[in-house]
């Protein structure tokens, strides 16, 4: 899934005066958009892994790549300039235990 963040996204208000940055928690919802258009997705959800590599600025293209399938996917979100966030997102009952 390809997506971009406008600069007049209200998300970047405050994130941050003079040098805007995606919020992290904008991109995980890009995530979990991706995942959701391949399904619905039941139950409570768990991140065990995250790791934000490099930021996204507003107006650069960037998309979200998924390996796996229910309940455990892993994923990249890839910019111009490689992979900006890895991690591994799982769904369903028992995500807690």
């Amino acid at each position: 899934m390809h997506f971009e963040i406008p600069h007049d996204d209200p998300c970047l208000a405050g994130h941050f005066p003079g040098r805007p940055l995606v919020p992290g928690v904008v991109l995980l919802e890009r995530v979990l958009a991706a995942i959701e258009a391949g399904g619905a997705i039941a139950g409570p959800l768990r991140l065990p892994q995250v790791k934000f590599l490099r930021p996204l600025l507003p107006g650069q293209p960037a998309r979200v790549v998924l390996a796996g399938a229910a309940p455990r996917w892993r994923f990249e979100v890839v910019g111009e300039e490689g992979v900006l966030v890895r991690g591994e997102l799982v769904a369903g009952a028992g995500v807690y235990g």
